[in-house]
């Protein structure tokens, strides 16, 4: 089967949107797991040169799956990123023979660090701050580590639906940051509003955090299945735009694109070079090769397939 026909551009800007957009996905990432990077024959075919890969771990994928996947796609020619789930991690042991499979196998040095969407841990973690704290990844030579982000707060670690403990593990990994020669970032939920997002990032910029952050991006997908995700996920107050959005029949089956959520960014980024949101990570919620598509007609050159 053929991939997408997609033709490199022209001139410097291909894309259909401004040069402040095209800056802005420069260096972009996006998030696959082993069952959908199988619908994709060749990565190289849909991704710029050097991309950065997240491979999701989802609760009951086999260790092998997912190594097998980053070494496909390492082989590529991309940058790997495997997903590190604290709570299903069982111990130590199994922490470290992890990451010494990903090395050994994919020549993984990245990993982002989180604490998974499962309620009751497996074993002896529960949280990312303690993988990190583990000191596995430092004896392994990693040499990138990101952790998550939530611009709307987290009711798995906010209950009552406040940022109090959501905060408190910034500054910790902040701190972290400080005391290690790790190169860490702040990969984030997505969310469908930009004020929300310009204002929690401004908020962490106050409080003198200082890790980068690679703001989550919903690709564009069926308002249905963005909606379903996005209640699956925790996505906070942005729902409401889609919410809005539903209540259009007309709209119901017309696919729901990231547009004007990365054009506010864009353009606040371009205003304000202090802005501290560094990169944009997709989570292809349509399909990759959909995402890829968006990207490649609205980024220009930040967006040029490998081949």
């Amino acid at each position: 089967m053929a991939l997408l026909n997609f033709k490199k551009p022209e001139g410097p800007v291909a894309g259909t949107l401004s040069p402040e957009v095209e800056a802005f996905l420069q260096g972009y990432s996006i998030e696959v797991m082993p069952r959908t990077a199988q619908k994709v024959e060749d990565f190289r075919s849909i991704l710029p040169a050097g991309t950065r890969v997240y491979i999701a771990h989802i609760e009951g994928t086999p260790i092998d799956e997912m190594v097998a996947t980053a070494k496909r796609i390492a082989g590529e020619g991309f940058d790997v990123m495997p997903h590190f789930p604290a709570r299903i991690i069982k111990d130590q042991a199994t922490l470290e023979n992890w990451i010494a499979m990903y090395q050994g196998e994919a020549g993984v040095d990245q990993a982002l660090l989180l604490a998974g969407g499962v309620d009751q841990p497996h074993g002896a973690f529960h949280s990312s701050m303690q993988l990190m704290e583990s000191g596995a990844f430092d004896r392994a030579g990693f040499k990138r580590l990101h952790v998550a982000g939530h611009p709307e707060g987290n009711k798995d670690i906010d209950p009552d639906g406040g940022m109090k403990n959501v905060e408190e593990a910034v500054v910790w990994k902040q701190k972290f940051d400080e005391r290690t020669d790790a190169d860490m970032a702040i990969a984030t939920q997505f969310a469908f509003e930009a004020g929300p997002i310009i204002a929690w990032a401004d908020a962490l910029r106050e409080a003198g955090i200082t890790l980068p952050i690679h703001i989550g991006i919903a690709g564009p997908a069926k308002l249905q299945t963005m909606i379903k995700f996005a209640i699956a996920c925790g996505v906070g107050p942005s729902l409401r735009v889609l919410q809005r959005r539903a209540k259009d029949v007309t709209k119901l089956l017309m696919p729901f694109e990231p547009t004007e959520v990365i054009s506010e960014l864009a353009a606040h980024k371009a205003a304000h070079p202090e802005f501290n949101i560094e990169q944009v990570h997709f989570f292809p919620l349509g399909g990759i090769k959909t995402n890829a598509h968006w990207a490649i007609e609205n980024g220009g050159s930040a967006a040029v397939p490998a081949a």
